[in-house]
């Protein structure tokens, strides 16, 4: 495999070589009023579906492109045509730390925001909780946080963090997300999205339209 050594300046699917073999990107910059900044975005849990082509993954993709970011959506190891197998979070970690380090090559002096929904929030969390990454992006974005254990256990992000929840998810504890955020010493800015289920079933343009006031007022 020959990898990608440059970031193009339309969307397209290329290759990068990953801890586990290949990782499959779909990469997208903005057709006018591009600035210096690249989002992320990790993907929902692979074993129950999730993609980079997933429906809020996708709302995050326009949100950022809007706003005038590049951004990159990727598959985890053993999803699409990336190689590997699901690690339990730990692998997709390492996976998402490979396209960082691919991104920060090819767009050395940019932003970089980094962005995940649901499992891919708590793979964000954890890149993001990795002592030489607490301080170095641009913002983090969580949408829906699931709790894991191990959240108690990681150093918390220092840069700056929204956390958007939906009061109605069936699938993530919301009230258990918002007593997390008050242990926190360094909490995010919380959005709390009233009468919204997990997968933002009927909300996506209002998670899009919030992302974007929130991002455009927070902008470092």
């Amino acid at each position: 495999m020959t990898e990608a050594t440059f970031f193009p300046g339309s969307e397209q699917e290329l290759f990068i070589e990953g801890p586990a073999g290949k990782l499959q990107l779909l990469t997208a910059t903005p057709k006018e009023n591009a600035l210096k900044q690249v989002a992320i975005i990790c993907h929902p849990h692979p074993q129950f579906g999730g993609t980079l082509q997933n429906k809020v993954v996708t709302t995050l993709h326009k949100a950022f492109q809007m706003l005038g970011m590049r951004t990159v959506r990727f598959n985890y190891r053993g999803v699409g045509e990336s190689d590997g197998t699901f690690a339990e979070g730990i692998g997709e970690t390492e996976d998402c730390i490979a396209v960082l380090d691919w991104t920060r090559k090819t767009c050395s002096d940019y932003q970089i925001y980094l962005a995940g929904f649901s499992f891919g929030a708590y793979v964000s969390y954890r890149m993001a909780s990795i002592t030489a990454y607490r301080e170095r992006l641009a913002q983090l974005i969580s949408i829906t946080m699931p709790q894991y254990p191990e959240l108690s256990q990681l150093p918390e992000p220092l840069c700056p963090w929204l956390l958007i929840q939906g009061e109605q998810d069936e699938v993530v504890e919301a009230q258990a997300v918002f007593n997390w955020v008050t242990t926190l010493q360094h909490p995010p800015t919380l959005i709390k999205m009233p009468n919204t289920s997990h997968f933002f079933h009927g909300k996506l343009v209002e998670l899009r339209d919030i992302l974007i006031e929130q991002l455009s007022h927070d902008a470092p």
